[in-house]
């Protein structure tokens, strides 16, 4: 499809409305082995993730288990689907029980040429409303590419940090946190079709929960910091079960860099600003 074509998807709009059920954040909570938050308390950062999903039939499912391409998200035939990274900004906390919407528009659309092939990169922004106030907005880069064999390595080694916490992604966080996201996407549950048919070593463990983990892993080591910015890029997959750390270290005043990765070196990098 040419560039002019996919121009059309630009300022594309959907809008969702969910409730942050308690139930459901207790779901998470679990998934992530964390205290579960009280009705009106704030939503923990990037817990977001896990709402906001319109279920779609099997049916309406393409054969790597996401919704079939065309609608809303414009159509990448023959091409495997990742989450590359984003921007997010933080107003003001979610409040668990609350009712909240999200207004998500594409605003960038672009094909690009690597060494491994075709690129498309889509970024679509999120806007999160509750009680009528912005609470967070949030620009999410969508890349789809030719199939090719995964990035195994980032030629970037972990450094030492401010803080940093180990992490072991067996398959029932992975199959969990698909679960509590309602995502489909079977890179990170089916293993003959993640091995066989997209060429992984094994489980990928989800982009997103990477970041969870390692912004979670910022607010642990510095609890009075109050989150503004947080950006994040994927650099290369993980797999289950073999064993990665989140770290980071403070840059400047207000201001982190954050990591996550193994002994294959870096797998995610991402910046925090706070007061």
């Amino acid at each position: 499809m040419s560039d002019s074509a996919f121009s059309a998807w630009i300022g594309r709009t959907e809008e969702a409305h969910d409730q942050l059920s308690r139930n459901l954040v207790k779901r998470i909570a679990a998934t992530l082995g964390e205290p579960t938050p009280a009705h009106g308390e704030a939503l923990p950062p990037l817990w977001h993730w896990a709402f906001f999903q319109e279920p779609v039939a099997e049916s309406g499912l393409g054969e790597d288990g996401h919704p079939a391409r065309g609608g809303f998200l414009p159509p990448a035939d023959n091409r495997n689907r990742m989450w590359a990274g984003g921007r997010v900004e933080f107003f003001q906390p979610l409040r668990v029980g609350g009712e909240a919407s999200r207004l998500s528009t594409i605003t960038h659309i672009e094909e690009k040429h690597g060494r491994t092939g075709a690129l498309l990169f889509v970024t679509v922004r999120h806007d999160y409303h509750q009680d009528g106030e912005l609470a967070i907005r949030e620009e999410q880069d969508i890349v789809y590419r030719e199939p090719s064999p995964p990035k195994t390595g980032s030629g970037e080694a972990l450094v030492a940090g401010d803080w940093r916490e180990a992490v072991t992604p067996s398959a029932t966080l992975l199959f969990r946190y698909s679960a509590v996201t309602f995502n489909g996407h079977r890179i990170h549950y089916d293993w003959p079709y993640v091995t066989e048919t997209e060429g992984y070593a094994g489980l990928v463990v989800h982009g997103p929960l990477i970041a969870t983990l390692s912004l979670r892993a910022f607010c642990r080591a510095n609890p009075t910091a109050r989150l503004r910015r947080f950006a994040y890029r994927g650099l290369r997959p993980l797999v289950s079960p073999e064993p990665f750390e989140v770290g980071g270290r403070l840059t400047a005043t207000g201001t982190a860099e954050l990591w996550a990765g193994n002994q294959a070196g870096l797998a995610q990098r991402a910046d925090v600003h706070f007061d």
